[in-house]
């Protein structure tokens, strides 16, 4: 691993209150990997091991259907660690499979780190985080329409518009395609009047 990753790694679990000579002990460990887009870490009904630190590019966790349907639950950007919560806790197969959208780099860390005494304030941290995060998405689908969910991402998700296309962020949003361009469309008049 380079210094770059290894620096990245450091800050994102100094953050979660984990000190550098502990994050370092578990550095052979880790394994850095390149992704290629559509490239799959977690088959759904595999047992999660692993979770993923983005370095760059984009994961994402969705749900096949036997009928070749999917639907996405999340996308996971640079700097975030990608894995699946649910299934960590109860050690049970994964509902959701996590692949790359794009071509991306990944350090993976086992996850049985997390259960060790000395990381338990990450663990905790990580809990904390999410929980968070799930009312925020609660209150997104919930008490937002789809133009205030589009306009919210305007305001505190760029990255996603920026990385997403349409068909993404529309099924994301919980709308079709053709919604979300009637939304823009109305946005971008109102802002042009």
């Amino acid at each position: 691993m380079h210094l770059e990753e290894l620096a990245m790694f450091l800050s994102f679990f100094n953050k979660l209150g984990i000190k550098d000579e502990i994050i370092k002990e578990v550095t052979p460990k880790l394994r850095l990997m390149e992704l290629t887009p559509s490239q799959v870490l977690l088959h759904q009904g595999d047992v999660q091991q692993y979770g993923y630190l983005i370095i760059s590019g984009i994961l994402r966790a969705s749900y096949f259907y036997h009928n070749g349907n999917e639907r996405c639950k999340e996308y996971y950007f640079q700097g975030e660690m990608s894995f699946l919560y649910s299934a960590w806790l109860t050690n049970t197969p994964a509902n959701y499979q996590i692949d790359a959208l794009k071509s991306s780099k990944v350090i993976r860390i086992p996850l049985a780190i997390l259960n060790t005494k000395s990381w338990q304030l990450a663990k905790l941290n990580l809990l904390k985080q999410q929980l968070l995060y799930k009312e925020e998405k609660e209150v997104f689908l919930l008490l937002k329409n789809p133009e205030e969910r589009y306009e919210h991402m305007i305001k505190y998700a760029p990255k996603w518009l920026n990385n997403l296309n349409d068909i993404q962020l529309s099924a994301y949003i919980g709308i079709s395609p053709i919604s979300l361009s009637r939304i823009k469309s109305r946005i971008k008049n109102n802002i042009n009047n």
